[in-house]
């Protein structure tokens, strides 16, 4: 494993574990298996742990695998304030005990202000004194590192850059997102700054690997160099020196065994011009077929009908990348036949989704023109027909 230095000189792991996408099985987290996986990536050097007040249940695993393998000290812990929740002074204590209790801890060595959009919200926290709360934390030690992750325009971040004297930052970066977003020149700037870069996204929920068109996927597999589509997107931001940690949503050990063989091999300022060639051609690709530009964070999960937002947007592209039939099936495999699905028609149109939506996606437009085409009129008279037999239970 090879390592950047945070902003005062401590070693980060070039590959961090995101810890929101742990394996469940009904609908809990699988803490064996998270367990196994989490000390494997500890003992290969990773030692950068991300997760968030919302993630359901990450918070809670995380502390737990800590505690039972005695090492909260071999690692570094980052959560997140959940600070759109936050209404007064009280609550943003009462958050913070919440998850040193989940986490098991007295301290967090990196806490982030989560999903930072714009400069209002920050001016917001202010007012409720969140700068001098910052500042007891810190000195009574509970917080190690302040920063925030970003969802938003360039000039949004760089005003949020600028609007205090951060330790570190988090944004989404991939090579999809290199002019939207922070983007390369937000990047830049916080590295002008000194302020390390946390990368989440970095293979966009798992889109640049799963669901990549097929003239991409024979493109990587034409390249002499015969890296795999995820390694291309990771090699992508690491020979970027501007970027600090990787995160990945890792829930297999083949998937960490992969990202910990290329964060030990990769070196900043390897790409040749064939290489960043490549990438452009795929990116192309892409945009040639792509229909929503969703991330699967599961933000939107929020939705008070229980909508699977995400789940409909990812087998609408994938029926343009994979084919139409293969996006149905999908459709009806992993998101129609699920005993609580709630359809479209049960929206009423609340536009939380958008609110808190990072990737400030038109979700209700684009969630009827899914549900239109993955759900032609047919398919619906066969999908009612199944719940009539009761074969959902």
């Amino acid at each position: 494993m090879q390592y950047r230095n945070d902003r005062y000189g401590k070693p980060v792991s070039l590959l961090g574990y995101g810890c929101m996408r742990f394996t469940k099985e009904g609908g809990r987290i699988d803490i064996d298996k998270a367990e196994k996986e989490v000390m494997a990536a500890i003992k290969g050097g990773v030692n950068y742990l991300d997760t968030a007040y919302i993630y359901p249940g990450s918070e809670a695993a995380v502390g737990e695998i800590l505690r039972r393998n005695h090492c909260r000290e071999q690692v570094c812990v980052a959560t997140k304030l959940p600070q759109y929740y936050v209404k007064s002074k009280g609550a943003i204590d009462r958050y913070f005990l919440e998850q040193l209790k989940r986490l098991q801890t007295d301290y967090i060595d990196y806490y982030l202000m989560h999903m930072l959009t714009d400069v209002t919200a920050w001016n917001k926290l202010k007012q409720l004194g969140i700068e001098e709360w910052i500042s007891r934390k810190k000195q009574e030690g509970s917080i190690r590192n302040l920063g925030f992750s970003f969802h938003g325009n360039t000039e949004m971040f760089l005003q949020i850059l600028d609007a205090y004297d951060w330790d570190f930052c988090q944004i989404q970066y991939n090579y999809m997102d290199e002019h939207t977003q922070a983007g390369k020149k937000g990047l830049l700037a916080a590295a002008e700054r000194g302020i390390p870069v946390i990368i989440m996204e970095p293979l966009r929920g798992g889109k640049l690997v799963d669901l990549l068109p097929d003239k991409a996927k024979k493109l990587i597999a034409g390249h002499p160099k015969k890296w795999s589509p995820a390694e291309w997107g990771l090699r992508w931001l690491w020979q970027q020196p501007e970027v600090t940690s990787v995160l990945s949503g890792m829930n297999s050990m083949e998937m960490l065994e992969e990202n910990m063989r290329i964060a030990s091999e990769v070196q900043a300022g390897e790409f040749e011009e064939d290489d960043f060639a490549l990438i452009e051609q795929v990116k192309q690709e892409i945009h040639n077929t792509l229909k929503v530009g969703c991330t699967g964070c599961g933000y939107c999960m929020q939705c008070p009908k229980k909508i699977d937002i995400s789940g409909a947007f990812r087998c609408y592209n994938h029926m343009y990348t994979e084919g139409k039939g293969s996006g149905r099936h999908e459709y009806l495999q992993t998101v129609c036949l699920q005993k609580d699905f709630a359809d479209v028609g049960s929206c009423v149109e609340c536009g939380k989704c958008e609110e808190i939506c990072p990737q400030h996606l038109e979700i209700r437009k684009k969630l009827k023109e899914a549900d239109k085409n993955l759900l032609p009129w047919y398919y619906k008279i066969g999908l009612k027909a199944v719940k009539k037999m009761g074969f959902l239970g």
